[in-house]
């Protein structure tokens, strides 16, 4: 099938503006019930008064049951394999289903899912949340992500489902009613910090396999949850369903959530707290304290590390010279705290390896990219968030054989950061901490995946693509996230260019045959071979 959209040279400019779906922005504003209808002709609405803006800005489809292939072909062998492997997604909506398992934004949603496939993107990312799955213990209810299923399916894309075993607080997805409930009368069963509060929006690894669920663990009701959603949408898995990441922590990142305290307006972020001081922690602090033969080094974390929103240099834990991180017994509470993570996410994706492994999907789990204080010595944002990565000492090793171990594959968000955009007091460097790890993931032969942080940093599409096709290209990309921003003039046509450039990648002129060379200024493709753009 071929689609080509013809327009004058007159109207060139003004209507590649058009490709920015405006229309859409407007269909992913507050829910209402008729937003929530699910049904064929709700879901054309917008895609078809797209399609009336098109025309009368001079662009006409014509579709063709032809084969087509690719105008121009790169003659550089590196090149086209990066290219045959690169597989582009974007996220959809964080709530696309929410209270009440009804399918949100339905039109919108549908809409966009159609202007994805017309621009040659593979697929779109969808969040599946356990508070909302789940809401009495053992009992499931998957009708609204399986309408979206369908709607992705019947628009001929793939999906890549994230399982969520987190609650969010913007939009407002809370954790299942019968969790919070238990967690009001044993607050042991989240993370607490050393003022002894509590971060509500996931469990703490301590209770992994404790029976504080109503007499299960977690693992068994995240087994249970892995396992319905399984045979639910078997239909659909190794076909539409390619991708599962396993929820592992805090914004389904493997990580303590030691971040989770805004920084103060103007500020920067600061180095986080350790999050160590629920019940259960502290007991496993203790145990590992009394066998190393240091019982008194288990009665709590470090009592000199800074707060939430401090600099490294403000206590005596994180400095640079004479830190406590490089004594004994800074050693001894940050292998343990690393490794108590580590074995947290060893448990969960051998679960979903276990349980997924006879399909044809890949597992995939995410790790954060905590790159502020990068350029110290101590790496303090890492530190706290459970990564015993310092100058002299690397601390993603644990972490890729772990992946490794399990057959899965890493998905790292930030590739969209640069270094000359981050503020110089917060000595950060995404980069070299992005190049860090995929390096070290290189070494143990897992395969990564990446994820932009949030559309609208500053160079941000030119970074991704700088990591997509560099020197260790990846397999898969996903984009968040679709929404009014998404589709607004201001993004939408920079996104346009910016998969078309995927798949077209500059070339010099010398390597342009010379008899094809004065056609590439009239002919553009996207990342579809079959999907061609016509300026007459």
């Amino acid at each position: 099938m071929e689609v080509s959209v013809i327009r004058s040279s007159s109207q060139a400019k003004s209507s590649k503006t058009e490709l920015g779906c405006r229309d859409l922005r407007f269909c992913f504003g507050k829910s209402n019930d008729k937003n929530k209808i699910f049904s064929r002709k709700a879901n054309s609405v917008c895609f078809d008064s797209q399609i009336s803006r098109f025309r009368k800005a001079g662009l006409r489809f014509t579709l063709k049951a032809v084969h087509s292939d690719p105008i121009l072909e790169s003659k550089s062998p590196a090149t086209s394999k990066s290219l045959d492997r690169l597989r582009l997604f974007v996220g959809l909506p964080l709530d696309a289903v929410s209270d009440g398992n009804s399918v949100n934004h339905a039109r919108a949603i549908g809409a966009g899912l159609k202007a994805l496939k017309l621009l040659g993107v593979e697929g779109v990312e969808l969040p599946v949340w356990w508070g909302v799955v789940e809401n009495e213990m053992g009992k499931y209810d998957w009708s609204g992500y399986l309408a979206v299923a369908e709607m992705v399916q019947k628009a001929g894309l793939k999906l890549h489902v994230s399982l969520c075993f987190h609650a969010s607080s913007q939009p407002r997805i809370p954790l299942p009613k019968w969790v919070t409930k238990i967690g009001e009368s044993q607050s042991s069963i989240f993370f607490a910090d050393r003022s002894g509060q509590h971060y509500q929006q996931c469990l703490s690894l301590a209770v992994d396999d404790l029976a504080v669920l109503d007499g299960k663990t977690p693992v068994q009701v995240y087994q249970g949850f892995c396992e319905s959603f399984k045979s639910t949408f078997s239909p659909f898995m190794g076909s539409t369903i390619t991708g599962i990441s396993m929820g592992l922590g805090p914004d389904g990142e493997l990580r303590y959530p030691s971040h989770h305290k805004p920084a103060k307006s103007g500020t920067i972020t600061g180095v986080g707290e350790f999050q160590c001081y629920d019940t259960n922690m502290l007991n496993l602090l203790k145990q590992y304290a009394e066998a190393n033969g240091n019982p008194l080094w288990g009665l709590g974390g470090p009592h000199d590390a800074p707060t939430y929103d401090q600099a490294p240099n403000l206590n005596s834990f994180f400095k640079d010279h004479g830190g406590s991180w490089e004594s004994p017994y800074g050693d001894f509470f940050l292998s343990w705290y690393s490794s108590e993570l580590v074995s947290h996410g060893n448990r969960l994706l051998s679960l979903a390896s276990s349980i997924f492994g006879d399909t044809e999907v890949n597992v995939y789990g995410k790790v954060p990219l905590m790159h502020s204080w990068y350029k110290t010595r101590a790496h303090p944002s890492e530190l706290t968030a459970g990564f015993y990565n310092t100058a002299s000492r690397n601390g993603y090793e644990a972490v890729a054989e772990m992946f490794a171990r399990n057959s899965c594959k890493i998905i790292l968000p930030g590739m969209d950061l640069s270094d000359e955009h981050q503020p110089h007091d917060a000595l950060s460097s995404p980069e070299s901490l992005l190049a860090q790890i995929r390096t070290t993931c290189n070494k143990h032969r897992v395969e990564v995946a990446g994820q932009n942080l949030a559309s609208g940093a500053p160079g941000g599409l030119e970074q991704i693509k700088k990591n997509m096709l560099g020197e260790n290209p990846i397999d898969l990309f996903t984009y968040q996230r679709m929404g009014a921003h998404f589709f607004s003039p201001e993004h939408f046509p920079s996104f346009t260019e910016f998969v078309r450039s995927l798949s077209q990648p500059e070339l010099h002129p010398d390597d342009l045959p010379s008899d094809e060379a004065e056609a590439t200024e009239s002919v553009q493709t996207s990342s579809d071979p079959n999907i061609h753009l016509q300026t007459a």
